[in-house]
């Protein structure tokens, strides 16, 4: 039986249903924000692509950690 998915990554199914497009379309989007702060890189997402603040943190929290910047 698998695990659920926890943390960050749990909200990634509704965000590609939601704003329809996958998950490394807004990752690369934070990656391109870079150096920009967390919350600086939230407000990326929600001013300019209209996520909600929610997944815009979701989507942050989970690149930069992948990334090694959190």
């Amino acid at each position: 039986m698998s695990e659920a998915v926890k943390g960050p990554a749990s909200y990634f199914p509704s965000i590609e249903k939601k704003y329809g497009q996958p998950i490394a379309h807004w990752q690369q989007i934070v990656r391109d924000g870079y150096p920009a702060k967390h919350m600086e890189l939230v407000a990326i997402l929600k001013d300019q692509h209209g996520l909600g603040h929610g997944h815009a943190n979701a989507v942050v929290a989970y690149t930069l950690a992948q990334d090694g910047l959190k």
